[in-house]
């Protein structure tokens, strides 16, 4: 029996292949239920006691070398022998890289979260208006200065139906048609007919919110707009505002904060002013609560707004607005990181 063993480990070891078939034919001959070395397990039983157990041993030294010379070489033909796909299943695939938020979402998710501990929730609107909404109910009158204000892509030719230039349209349905007290933050993109370059693009995106209650001040703004500053860009910011003017609120303002480069010394970024703008905001005028329904002499309210992209360009120190559109892969994967 020993020698029979000896003998068939030396063709084992003798063994060579050109292809996955003669491989298998190989495994069929020694290792299937009526293969050689099957045969030697049922002839064990006429062993001798006093030589069982070399001849076991030697039995299952016998065995492992069948196996490990059959999974040895269907390894080394699996990568050249794959049928006609040429796939190979069983390597491992190619490494998938994990995609990252795009900055302005990541922003505009940031803004988000701070006034929504406010107790403000989304209003989205659609993006093709008509002039109602997006100029009349506004405060925006036909022949109004302020319309030259916006350069505005019109639908078909038809005066009526336009691409919204601002997120402050979506207010106007949320005053005619929500219940009061009213506390929405509406972020959306918006479009106007403007040149592309650094710091200026047709398509851009725009965050805003509007308060209406009983007894809202300006009191109340300006302590909106310091808790804001602080979140997003410091305890240390501070806020500063300057008298400005927009069709839709009364009084208006400039929101300018300190520069977070610099700490409000002055540098390239702040142009040496020590102040960064941020935003526009004021109380709602009057008229604008009267043409949605409010009554003006009981409900007051704030609105503030602002351009997502000016807001992410001042977090990260981005200096071409045209980054935020072009997809560049270079750019994308450094907002990847933790902490971003």
């Amino acid at each position: 029996m020993l020698d029979k063993i000896k003998n068939l480990l030396e063709e084992l070891n003798g063994f060579s292949a050109t292809t996955l078939e003669e491989v298998e034919q190989f495994r069929i001959k020694h290792l299937s239920k009526k293969g050689s070395i099957a045969v030697l397990f049922a002839d064990f039983k006429d062993v001798p006691n006093e030589q069982k157990k070399a001849v076991g041993q030697a039995l299952n030294e016998l065995k492992t070398t069948a196996l490990d010379i059959v999974n040895s070489l269907k390894d080394s033909f699996t990568n050249l022998d794959f049928g006609k796909s040429g796939l190979d299943l069983t390597l491992s695939g190619d490494a998938v890289k994990l995609g990252s938020r795009h900055p302005l979402s990541l922003v505009k998710n940031e803004i988000t979260e701070i006034f929504s501990r406010l107790g403000f929730t989304i209003s989205e609107g659609p993006e093709i208006e008509d002039d109602w909404h997006n100029f009349s109910a506004l405060n925006f009158p036909d022949e109004h200065p302020a319309r030259d204000m916006q350069d505005t892509f019109f639908i078909e030719k038809n005066p009526d139906v336009i691409l919204r230039t601002h997120t402050s349209s979506v207010q106007a349905h949320d005053m005619s048609e929500m219940e009061l007290p009213i506390r929405c933050l509406t972020p959306g993109r918006v479009f106007r007919n403007e040149a592309i370059s650094a710091r200026a693009h047709c398509i851009f995106h725009q965050i805003e919110c509007l308060y209406i209650d009983e007894n809202v001040s300006f009191a109340d703004l300006k302590q909106t707009l310091t808790y804001f500053a602080k979140e997003f860009f410091g305890e240390k910011t501070e806020i500063r505002l300057r008298p400005s003017y927009f069709p839709f609120t009364e009084p208006s303002a400039e929101v300018d904060v300190t520069c977070s480069l610099c700490g409000g010394k002055g540098c390239n970024v702040c142009k040496g002013t020590g102040w960064l703008e941020i935003l526009g905001c004021g109380m709602v005028d009057p008229n604008v609560l009267e043409l949605n329904g409010i009554d003006n002499k009981k409900y007051t309210g704030f609105a503030l707004g602002m351009g997502i992209e000016r807001i992410t360009m001042l977090k990260y120190g981005i200096k071409d607005l045209r980054l935020f559109f072009e997809n560049d892969i270079r750019f994308l994967e450094q907002f990847s990181a933790a902490g971003f």
